[in-house]
């Protein structure tokens, strides 16, 4: 029953990051965001267009990986699945010098995908490593940044399950003190995503 739980979050998970894209991708059509630390854009000619096609073309690449990514995670090639999401780091970024949030939340939804399929391969260290290369990729309080604690969180969670079979509980029960403080901190940004995007009563 865990396992099919399990199943159907990844599957969700995977479902949501083709509609953000596709989402994102809309979005780029009407409207160019960049990031807050960047400075403002000029009003020169050399400055990019509202309507950029190398951004959506980035949007585009990263979304046709992504599913290619699930098709090798749906046969359990996991690190086929990784290389094609390692495809989106190591390829080209629009506008380097002045970078749009969304590709900077590209990358950091792809790092945390990448960590919860490197440690479903029992490499958690690794799997940590892709959590904090996202979490510099999105240091505002977003969902990218919820999600990747939350990923954290779930790989804390699996190295607990393999301490604890390998017999080492003191260890283990350490790794599920972590799990809980990440997933913690998940909920509390998330809270704060949601408070910050419409006002809500408090659930009686």
């Amino acid at each position: 029953m865990i396992h099919r739980t399990r199943h159907r979050w990844q599957r969700g998970s995977r479902l949501f990051c083709s509609l953000w894209l596709v989402g994102v991708m809309l979005l780029g059509c009407t409207e160019r965001q960049t990031s807050p630390d960047a400075p403002p854009p000029s009003s020169s000619a050399e400055s990019p267009p509202p309507i950029d096609p190398a951004l959506l073309a980035f949007l585009s690449r990263a979304r046709a990986a992504h599913h290619r990514a699930d098709a090798f995670e749906e046969k359990n090639q996991l690190p086929r699945a990784l290389e094609e999401l390692g495809r989106i780091l190591d390829g080209p970024r629009p506008h380097a010098a002045q970078p749009y949030v969304e590709v900077g939340e590209v990358l950091a939804d792809t790092r945390a995908r990448m960590a919860d399929l490197r440690s479903r391969l029992g490499d958690h260290d690794a799997a940590l490593r892709d959590v904090e290369a996202g979490l510099q990729l999105a240091p505002g309080q977003t969902y990218f940044r919820g999600h990747l604690f939350e990923v954290r969180g779930l790989v804390e969670e699996r190295r607990a399950k393999a301490l604890s079979k390998a017999g080492d509980a003191e260890a283990a029960e350490q790794a599920r003190e972590r799990a809980l403080a990440a997933f913690e901190q998940a909920m509390r940004i998330q809270e704060k995503v949601i408070r910050k995007a419409a006002p809500v009563e408090n659930a009686p």
